[in-house]
């Protein structure tokens, strides 16, 4: 695949305060910039690292931040919704999670699981600012919780989606987003780009999950925002367009959802 250089990528979602990366985020959002991704989230997977997602977000021009604990944290502080809309209020923070659900290693944990996405749900909605979904062998139940929990009054994205097109249907008549990863672009995805080629054009997001999932033809290696237009690449050759239509898209939808990320 041949990859123009658009005005702007953002990368949706990506972990660049884990010790993955050994030299620091500064190299890594360095190298995000030459490679045209202008804009970063970095996301939250737990409370006691809450701080280093924020000091990143707060160090670097372009690169915003979320507040959750991931379903499949297990040994740190259980968060409720009156923790979640405090630390909501810190500077830059514009999304409420990673959240969500996830049975796949734990569903003897699916109780627990359940009673924290439900907090993350009320928080997103109690402050305005969406939500940032997981779900792994749990849709059925993702989609539960979202509608009991009235996640169409905050919205957000369901991240480095995997699912059916029924599933991606659902959470689209709830108001979300849809973002695809590097998975979009492995060879035994084509379900997946099937899904790709059907999400209108205006709830369309691109992420790297990095340090995971890095796309074809990087896949093995760590991954990190530079990555990024691969998946933009992939996508726009799913959908019969360009790829500057895809990162133009996608970066005016990631500002449209998170608001409170500044262009």
């Amino acid at each position: 695949m041949t990859i123009a250089a658009p005005l702007q990528y953002v990368d949706s979602h990506c972990h660049i305060d884990f010790p993955d990366f050994a030299e620091g985020a500064s190299a890594v959002i360095e190298r995000m910039r030459a490679a045209s991704v202008t804009h970063a989230l970095c996301i939250s997977v737990n409370l006691e690292d809450f701080p280093r997602v924020a000091a990143v977000a707060a160090g670097h021009e372009g690169v915003f931040a979320t507040v959750g604990v991931h379903p499949d944290h297990e040994d740190g502080e259980e968060p409720d919704a009156d923790r979640l809309v405090a630390l909501a209020a810190t500077d830059k923070v514009v999304g409420i999670g990673e959240t969500g659900l996830d049975y796949y290693r734990r569903p003897d944990r699916a109780p627990i699981q359940q009673q924290r996405f439900r907090a993350h749900i009320e928080a997103a909605c109690r402050v305005d600012k969406p939500l940032v979904i997981h779900t792994r062998s749990a849709a059925d139940d993702t989609l539960t919780l979202m509608r009991e929990g009235g996640a169409d009054r905050c919205g957000g994205v369901m991240h480095c989606f995997t699912e059916t097109w029924d599933v991606a249907k659902a959470a689209l008549d709830l108001g979300f987003h849809i973002s695809f990863s590097g998975i979009v672009t492995f060879r035994n995805a084509a379900a997946l780009r099937d899904v790709a080629r059907q999400v209108p054009e205006d709830r369309l997001l691109i992420e790297t999950d990095a340090p995971y999932l890095a796309p074809v033809p990087l896949r093995g290696k760590r991954n990190e925002p530079a990555f990024v237009p691969h998946v933009a690449a992939c996508l726009a050759e799913v959908r019969g367009t360009s790829v500057d239509a895809i990162a133009d898209r996608t970066a005016q939808n990631f500002f449209d959802l998170f608001r409170g990320a500044a262009r």
